[in-house]
Formats: C-alpha cells, sequence, structure tokens
C-alpha cells in the first residue's frame, strides 16, 4: 500500500463513504425487516419485470439473494441471483479500497481486470438473467424462482 497524498476532496470522499454505510445500512434493515421470501406483500410492491413479463430478469432475486446472503446461506443466495451473488467480491473490494483511501490514506492495490473480463461478465449476466435462468429444463430449472409477491 502507498501513501494517499491528502486531497481538497477527502472530507466529500468520507461524506460518501459514510452515505454509503447508511444507505447499505438502511437497505440490509428493510430486507431484514421485510422478509422477501415470505410470499406476503411487501411495501416495495411485486418486482415490475416479473408482473409485466412473466419471466425473472436481471433484478428478480436480487433482494431474495441480499436476505439470503445476510443470514449466511450461500446456496440459497446462489439460487435466487448466482451472477450478482458472483459480483459481490469485487464490489465489496471496490468499497474496501475506497473506505482506505478516504480514511486511511492508503490506496490498496487497484483490480486490474481485462477490458474482456467486465464485457464477458455484462453478457453473461444478461444472458443468465433473461434467458438460461427462465429455461423449464435441469439443471436451469433450479434457479427459476416463481413470482413469490401475490
Amino acid at each position: 500500500m502507498r501513501q494517499v497524498t491528502a486531497a481538497p476532496d477527502r472530507t466529500m470522499r468520507r461524506a460518501a463513504s459514510v452515505a454509503v454505510a447508511a444507505v447499505l445500512a438502511a437497505a440490509a434493515g428493510f430486507v431484514l425487516r421485510f422478509n422477501p421470501t415470505d410470499r406476503l406483500a411487501d411495501p416495495t410492491g411485486p418486482c415490475l419485470w416479473h408482473s409485466l413479463t412473466g419471466i425473472n430478469g436481471p433484478g428478480c432475486g436480487g433482494t431474495r439473494m441480499v436476505y439470503y446472503l445476510l443470514h449466511g446461506d450461500l446456496t440459497q443466495a446462489a439460487r435466487h441471483h448466482l451472477a450478482a451473488l458472483v459480483a459481490v467480491p469485487f464490489v465489496a473490494y471496490l468499497g474496501l479500497r475506497f473506505v482506505a483511501s478516504a480514511w486511511l490514506g492508503r490506496e490498496l492495490p487497484a483490480l486490474r481486470l481485462p477490458t474482456w473480463a467486465y464485457g464477458g461478465y455484462i453478457a453473461g449476466f444478461l444472458l443468465y438473467t433473461t434467458v438460461l435462468r427462465n429455461l423449464p429444463w435441469a439443471p436451469f430449472s433450479w434457479f427459476n424462482i416463481p413470482n413469490l409477491t401475490p
């Protein structure tokens, strides 16, 4: 790790990290308060994509994935949104890197993935979320979760 020089925007980066932490804590509290797996209507209503198309889309299952992740159930988290779960460690590292820079003045090594990895992930994410997990045969049917909101 190398020392980061004092930047005039350091206060803004600290405030941003506190704001993001507050939003994440509020989102986690919401998910824990309104269990997305209990088949009861939540204040946010049903998934709009699923209501309009009848199939799982890019965001369907994301809240349930977070719920199971917060409870330590990686198998069910993967079942509900595998593509988003794959990204969690990378996004967490980027957040840790930002916080270390803002609060400790230390810059952690940057993620140096080739450009094709980002494009491949985006293409795989879209293929998985809109096509593969909607297929009616094994092994894809394991990922197809019916709309849980009445």
